[in-house]
């Protein structure tokens, strides 16, 4: 097994995760805030900016709005989740969208329908 070594950074990332998920569903004023996942958290070296990757499993046509609504209340989401950290300075939060999710459920769709098309018959008497 290996052994990896979490750096101060990764567990920052971490913490910052779990805590805007948290502050999202709980405390955000709009309708389809739950269907808001944040799926990952990179943090700079120095913690000053933190790049927060997000999916909405929503309608598609919502997620202009959603943006919005993130960089509308990152100040109010860094001053929220800013409670249970102990660092000196809080790190700035940038909001992207991850495309990943539907990236792979894309892919495996593709895959799917190519398996359900009809097998080519194998030759016999190969060289």
């Amino acid at each position: 097994m290996a052994n990896k070594q979490f750096t101060r950074a990764d567990r920052v990332a971490q913490q910052i995760q779990r805590d805007l998920a948290t502050v999202i569903r709980a405390e955000l004023d709009h309708p389809q805030a739950s269907l808001i996942t944040v799926t990952d958290v990179e943090v700079s070296r120095d913690y000053s900016h933190a790049k927060v990757f997000y999916t909405f499993l929503g309608d598609v046509s919502h997620r202009p709005e959603i943006a919005r609504l993130l960089e509308g209340t990152k100040g109010f989401l860094r001053a929220q989740i800013a409670r249970g950290f102990s660092l000196y300075k809080m790190p700035e939060l940038h909001f992207e969208y991850d495309e990943s999710i539907e990236y792979g459920m894309n892919l495996t769709q593709k895959i799917d329908q190519a398996n359900a098309l009809p097998k080519a018959p194998e030759e016999d008497g190969q060289a």
